[in-house]
């Protein structure tokens, strides 16, 4: 895919750290957003181990034999076992964990591989679209109607995941193909965005035409409505429909 990106992550207005990490790679071969946990130095570790680990496996292993499923699977469990890692060697940590959602642009089709609640929407037409299926308590109970949408939004167990990176029990990670078009909008961001900012004027400020601009638009936004936690957004925007192999 011929595209334009670029990103922003920001403390937020209460939080003095920044326990958000991002990467985007410089030939827009795929993104990445995490959001760690488990305390200030706890979540800063997770999250940008998650981030270097995912960015260095798919840097070395881009152009091996590996379907984009299989390298992306591994990439993450590499990253989960790199937190782990962390974990025993630094048991003031052993807490910590992180969520990740990855989007990559590798042969025929896009592919988006997440775990946790930091969310891919996609934009097409003026019409904003949640890719990605949260993996949390209230998620899961909206899916089973136990929860109403607004229940949910207000439920204190919003924010209890039912799956992160750094967890012995990691579940398979939810790896699928995404459909894109030309002049899509491709947002990953962490749920410091989401709290803040209704999706009806998310897809107002992605529809800025520059990236740049529309990014910091959306941190702005957040901090202006509160900003209680760190926010990250990455932005992709669709402008040529071509394979990218390599």
């Amino acid at each position: 895919m011929k595209s334009s990106f670029d990103g922003v992550s920001d403390p937020g207005v209460v939080r003095k750290a920044n326990q958000d990490a991002y990467y985007i790679d410089p030939q827009g071969r795929f993104f990445i957003v995490a959001d760690g946990m488990g305390g200030h130095a706890g979540g800063q570790e997770a999250s940008r181990i998650a981030t270097e680990t995912i960015q260095s496996y798919l840097d070395k292993y881009w152009t091996s034999e590996q379907d984009s499923v299989q390298l992306l699977g591994a990439a993450f469990f590499e990253a989960n076992q790199a937190i782990l890692k962390d974990q025993r060697e630094h048991p003031e940590r052993s807490d910590m964990g992180t969520t990740a959602v990855v989007l990559v642009f590798r042969g025929q089709s896009p592919w988006v591989a997440h775990v946790g609640d930091s969310r891919l929407y996609r934009l097409r037409a003026s019409t904003l679209e949640q890719i990605t299926e949260d993996h949390t308590w209230v998620a899961r109970a909206m899916r089973s109607k136990d929860l109403t949408p607004r229940q949910a939004k207000v439920h204190p167990w919003r924010h209890m995941l039912s799956q992160c990176l750094g967890r012995e029990d990691l579940a398979q990670v939810e790896i699928h193909p995404l459909d894109v078009q030309k002049d899509d909008r491709l947002l990953l961001c962490s749920d410091g965005l989401t709290e803040e900012v209704p999706e009806s004027n998310i897809a107002q400020l992605l529809e800025y035409p520059l990236c740049n601009k529309a990014a910091t638009a959306l941190v702005e936004a957040a901090k202006e409505n509160g900003g209680r936690d760190n926010i990250t957004v990455v932005i992709v925007a669709i402008e040529e429909l071509v394979s990218q192999d390599s």
